[in-house]
């Protein structure tokens, strides 16, 4: 998980918490298609992931994935389940949203399991603010623990978002504490978005399951500093019935660099 985007199937995630955030479109089917590339000091990798979301009605969406990646000597592929129900008054929305992401990997040395879920609940008011409440639940080889989050967004009028959330383990050997920033820009040809985060984090919260550092040791825990700087852009294509975003995404984790260039783009099917 980056500490803006789960995974590459993430993309789609934000997807449902968007939906549930503000009324979508009544029944709706979309396939999302992403595809990215890595470095990660010396030596890098890629992925992929293909999924499908579904509106029931302008408040309830499902969705489901299917994802695989490769960084440097390990590989794992997963399966993702996604879902969000927001109700309440225009003017004063609630939703609930959840997320399983199951699988499995190998890192040269040996194989391990990977299962990451979560559960949130948010309230909108006014049309304007936002508090998002969530627990994340992490075990990914030998890592594994609680991850929960508190943030606030606030719109500042039609075109400008802005986000701050705060997360902290509470239990197991994550040792993660990070504080995520980041700011939306929304436009009628083009949608831009930055942020940044910083802390401490256990590699595998960043998805960086590798059996290779400076050559000789294993990542895992304890936690190390993190930086992460990252800027995507989201562009409609009317006439090929979807939107296409692109995201350029900097990790700093004590001296281990990973630089990620994802490509996602969401496909309505049916229009």
């Amino acid at each position: 998980m980056r500490a803006a985007i789960a995974s590459v199937w993430g993309a789609a995630a934000a997807l449902v918490c968007a939906s549930a955030l503000a009324q979508s479109a009544a029944t709706e089917d979309r396939l999302v298609v992403s595809a990215d590339g890595s470095t990660l000091s010396g030596t890098g990798g890629g992925g992929g992931s293909l999924g499908w979301l579904h509106n029931f009605d302008a408040s309830t969406l499902v969705g489901v994935a299917v994802e695989h990646q490769v960084l440097a000597d390990s590989n794992w592929t997963f399966g993702s389940v996604n879902g969000s129900l927001a109700m309440g008054p225009d003017n004063q929305r609630y939703g609930i949203y959840g997320e399983a992401h199951e699988g499995a990997g190998d890192d040269a040395s040996h194989a391990f399991h990977y299962r990451i879920e979560a559960v949130g609940v948010t309230g909108t008011f006014a049309h304007k603010l936002t508090a998002v409440l969530e627990d994340r639940r992490v075990d990914v080889e030998t890592t594994h623990g609680n991850l929960p989050k508190a943030g606030l967004s606030y719109l500042w009028g039609p075109h400008v978002l802005t986000s701050l959330s705060y997360q902290d383990s509470v239990s197991g050997n994550l040792g993660t504490r990070i504080t995520s920033l980041r700011i939306d820009s929304y436009w009628a040809r083009v949608n831009v978005f930055a942020g940044a985060a910083f802390g401490q984090a256990s590699p595998a919260i960043f998805n960086i399951e590798t059996n290779i550092l400076n050559g000789q040791s294993r990542i895992l825990a304890p936690a190390r500093d993190i930086h992460e700087e990252y800027l995507g852009a989201t562009k409609p294509f009317p006439r090929w019935h979807g939107e296409l975003t692109l995201v350029a995404d900097y990790i700093d984790l004590s001296g281990l660099d990973r630089a990620t260039l994802t490509l996602t783009y969401v496909y309505h099917l049916g229009r």
